[in-house]
């Protein structure tokens, strides 16, 4: 313990930033456990969708929807989620994946459906990106 303090005190800037992260690790993984969902990343939700029923959500605007989209994905804008929620009531027993461009947006839409009781929700880790950067199918139809 004697030890301690003296490296602390010889290193106070170093310890000081030390600490910061860990209370900001611990802060970060508390919010993301709170959520009530999780990440998955492209590799994941292919699995999932293997495995079970799955809806592929994407919250994008119109335009970024137009440019390519994952198969078969239902399309409701962030913007328009709470008044168009109800149009996903028929698949609450199913897996639901939200995704946008990044995984910022999706993260939002995927905290809301769950506070509306979808009770299986999970966010695109990366969004689209992340799905094109693994060379994943795309629709523009």
């Amino acid at each position: 313990m004697d030890q301690l303090i003296e490296f602390v005190g010889n290193h106070l800037p170093l310890s000081v930033t030390f600490l910061a992260l860990l209370v900001l690790l611990i802060v970060t993984e508390v919010r993301r456990r709170g959520q009530g969902f999780n990440e998955l990343s492209p590799i994941e939700a292919t699995q999932v969708m293997n495995r079970r029923p799955t809806v592929m959500l994407d919250v994008r605007e119109d335009r970024e929807y137009q440019e390519g989209h994952i198969v078969n994905a239902i399309h409701i804008p962030l913007s328009k989620l709470n008044e168009r929620a109800k149009e996903l009531q028929k698949h609450k027993n199913k897996a639901i994946i939200a995704y946008c461009r990044t995984g910022n947006r999706s993260a939002s839409a995927s905290a809301r459906l769950h506070k509306q009781g979808f009770e299986t929700v999970y966010n695109l880790r990366g969004g689209i990106s992340a799905w094109q950067r693994e060379n994943l199918p795309l629709s523009r139809k």
